[in-house]
């Protein structure tokens, strides 16, 4: 496996802090979650700690970029559409890069879509599993209790919870037999952060 920088973690005052020497895993890292938290943040955290590892933004912010207009909210051609650009991304995307999101993220929105019944899940699944093959470490972002991330009505608290449950379900109880090696992080910014480089440093051997 080919290695990049290892991470030595310090812990300064019960914060942990990082530096970096040499032999972390080179692999495709997606971090996963549903939305408001903090699951951005992080991927961004971890792309300035983990040099020579762009970042993907997640496809919603890509699409739009392109000048897709999305449904508010988005139905499920739109998280279809998701789904095939992050599958897309993952498997033509060389190693190392970090994910803003995974193929998993968009069938967990499509699996709780009040219109879920005129979408066909497993039919996906044979490509979710050839995408998800491909990443060698999902970083699950979780709704804590009590929740770090304050979610006005506006952003579908409701929504938010069921997506919460429905990738935890898919990622640690494997519900279709991914088999992907998933970190679950809670904490702070710097808490999670470090978490990611002990879990990248035991990955590379050290």
């Amino acid at each position: 496996m080919e290695s990049a920088n290892r991470v030595q973690i310090l812990s300064t005052e019960g914060r942990d802090r990082w530096t970096f020497q040499e032999n972390v895993p080179r692999i495709k890292v997606a971090v996963s979650g549903a939305h408001r938290t903090g699951k951005s943040m992080l991927a961004a955290d971890l792309q300035r700690v983990l040099p020579g590892y762009p970042l993907l933004e997640e496809p919603y912010r890509v699409l739009e970029e392109e000048g897709y207009v999305f449904a508010d909210p988005p139905s499920l051609d739109d998280f279809e559409l998701q789904l095939e650009r992050s599958i897309g991304s993952v498997v033509s995307t060389p190693s190392p890069v970090i994910f803003d999101r995974c193929p998993v993220d968009f069938l967990a929105y499509l699996a709780v879509h009040k219109d879920r019944d005129a979408c066909d899940l497993y039919a996906w699944i044979p490509r979710l599993r050839e995408a998800m093959r491909e990443i060698g470490l999902v970083v699950l972002v979780p709704i804590e209790s009590p929740d770090r991330i304050a979610v006005p009505g506006s952003e579908r608290p409701k929504l938010r919870r069921h997506v919460d449950d429905e990738i935890r379900g898919i990622l640690l109880g494997d519900l279709y037999d991914l088999g992907a090696i998933v970190l679950e992080v809670r904490g702070s910014r710097e808490e999670r952060v470090a978490q990611v480089l002990r879990h990248l440093a035991t990955m590379s051997g050290s």
